[in-house]
């Protein structure tokens, strides 16, 4: 239980990667505030999979883009668990379509840069005043900001390279204060965001490349979240973390 008595703020935390971090903070004591913007009936089974356990969770809806969701999420959090936050795990984010240059506007562009580097702005601007000595933030980059991604990816890869950027940045800034910022880089994981854009082949092929020969799971990701966040990586901070089964060094 080694985040007892501690809270957490998982965004996009309902389902997926965002699910399997939520449960596993929970299992090790920590009360958590779940976002999700769509997914309802994920999020209700995410509940009450922690519940069951004897873990204790909160779910908030909210556009992690929009300041008054944000606002939000912070006070029922809050409400539910008192006024300090020792952990933010920043999940919320999207590749929304694969687009090339020549089929992409500015509106595009913009939509998924603000999904997934204006969010972990948003939600790391609202947290930190409320976070004591020892606090941890954990980004959720991609290895898509390291290599640029698939095809149609330029803004995503754009949005989360900006990201690890943004995570180097906090650590300096927020080091002094005793609270470390990481972020995870996930290869392929089996998740639905594959599912849904990327093709069975391709990633048949990209598992027959990684050395480990398969895809990541989400619980993999969990695990390395809750190790970013907990004493155990007291001297880690700035640190964009790959994890993709060895497809990729940093």
């Amino acid at each position: 239980m080694k985040f007892k008595n501690r809270v957490a703020v998982v965004t996009g935390g309902a389902r997926d990667i965002g699910k399997a971090i939520s449960v596993k903070l929970a299992a090790e004591g920590a009360r958590v505030a779940i976002n999700y913007f769509g997914s309802s009936g994920p999020a209700e089974d995410t509940l009450k999979e922690i519940k069951d356990a004897g873990g204790q969770a909160i779910l908030v809806q909210g556009d992690m883009t929009q300041p008054d969701d944000v606002g939000r999420l912070i006070d029922e959090c809050r409400a539910a668990f008192g006024p300090e936050i020792h952990m933010l795990v920043n999940v919320a984010g999207g590749l929304v379509a694969r687009k090339t240059i020549d089929e992409m506007d500015a509106d595009f562009f913009d939509q998924v840069i603000k999904l997934n580097l204006h969010s972990t702005f948003l939600l790391t601007k609202a947290v930190v005043p409320l976070m004591p000595e020892g606090g941890a933030i954990v980004n959720l980059a991609s290895q898509a900001g390291r290599d640029g991604g698939g095809p149609g990816a330029s803004a995503y890869a754009a949005a989360k390279g900006a990201v690890m950027t943004f995570t180097r940045s906090m650590a300096k800034e927020l080091g002094p204060k005793n609270i470390r910022v990481n972020a995870l880089c996930p290869g392929v994981i089996s998740t639905t965001f594959h599912d849904t854009f990327t093709k069975a082949e391709v990633r048949s092929n990209i598992a027959a490349a990684t050395p480990l020969r398969r895809e990541g799971g989400a619980n993999e990701v969990a695990d390395a979240v809750a190790y970013l966040a907990s004493g155990e990586s007291s001297f880690i901070t700035g640190v964009n973390m790959d994890i993709n089964g060895g497809l990729m060094f940093s």
